[in-house]
């Protein structure tokens, strides 16, 4: 199979039929097998029941419906795992990605050999305070703080070598950050390509200020985890180590002075009475609470186990 088109969705009811048969007029005009993926996010409206129709009009078309709305990452989660083609087309369900893109996006990943291609909305028609400028702020956030350079981590319309999307692992608010995720996993062809963004056509946005906070605190959590993800020890052993011999070293040194004082007959004070002995001492406790950390990171790391992150209702496969 070519193409495995995965699109989360989340109450687009109006926007489906006709996000279908642009799809299909693409595929069928360029010759590709395909599926389509909807990934039903806990609607609220009729969109399960359009998909069922859309899956009875074309088998090619498959769906996911979660119980509830478990948020983008993890439908694209589900869709991933489903996921059978040689490319992984991801776009949003409410017409603002073209599929007329798709052709091209394809062939970066075929003939050029890239692993991933993310697609640039260059020209963007959405709210220039709400939308606009918060996805500036993570971009120029995402490229320092993760070395990936891409002008637009947010654009839903992107392409994946199947190979990819099986060993990245896509959670909270992480869809922003896929191309981190592959990066992170070894993947470093990684380019980008400016697309069509178009104005929504039905519906409204789904941004809010929650998505805003989240986004930026997933994006400390993917840097944390790419630098010391695998060895929580090498961060919190080290940082203990360091802040326990610290205070040993403080508390000793008021434990010698004391002892020189006596000796030499020389007035002093309580080693209690001096407060750089209270400094010392909390210094010694938390380097052995970061340590401890370390090492309990260490072990919960090495018996985790997956857990099940959403509820599916119902299948069309």
């Amino acid at each position: 199979m070519n193409l495995s088109i995965v699109i989360p969705l989340l109450n687009e009811q109006e926007s489906l039929p006709e996000l279908h048969n642009w799809i299909v007029k693409v595929m069928t005009s360029h010759n590709f097998s395909y599926e389509i993926l909807f990934i039903d996010d806990g609607s609220t409206d009729a969109s399960w029941s359009t998909i069922e129709q859309l899956s009875e009009q074309n088998p090619n078309v498959k769906g996911i419906r979660f119980l509830k709305n478990y948020g983008k990452s993890q439908a694209l989660h589900a869709g991933f795992a489903k996921a059978q083609g040689d490319v992984i087309i991801t776009m949003d369900a409410d017409l603002q990605d073209s599929p007329d893109e798709i052709p091209e996006l394809f062939n970066l990943i075929i003939k050029e050999g890239y692993d991933l291609i993310s697609g640039w909305k260059k020209k963007r028609y959405d709210s220039v305070l709400f939308k606009n400028i918060p996805s500036k702020l993570f971009n120029w956030a995402a490229r320092k703080t993760s070395g990936v350079k891409l002008n637009d981590f947010n654009c839903g319309l992107k392409a994946y070598k199947n190979e990819v999307i099986k060993n990245i692992e896509v959670s909270g608010e992480m869809h922003r950050y896929i191309p981190v995720l592959a990066k992170n996993a070894g993947y470093s062809k990684i380019g980008e390509k400016v697309v069509i963004h178009q104005a929504r056509k039905y519906g409204s946005s789904k941004f809010g200020m929650s998505r805003f906070i989240n986004g930026f605190l997933d994006l400390i959590t993917i840097w944390f985890l790419s630098k010391f993800g695998k060895r929580p020890m090498h961060l919190f052993g080290a940082l203990g180590v360091v802040m326990f011999f610290i205070g040993f070293v403080a508390a000793g040194s008021i434990g010698i002075l004391k002892l020189w004082k006596l000796y030499h007959h020389e007035p002093t004070i309580l080693v209690t009475s001096n407060p750089w002995f209270y400094i010392a001492l909390t210094t010694m406790i938390i380097g052995t609470q970061l340590f401890l950390a370390g090492f309990l990171g260490e072990i919960i790391l090495r018996t985790k186990n997956n857990e099940e992150r959403y509820k599916i209702s119902k299948i069309i496969a």
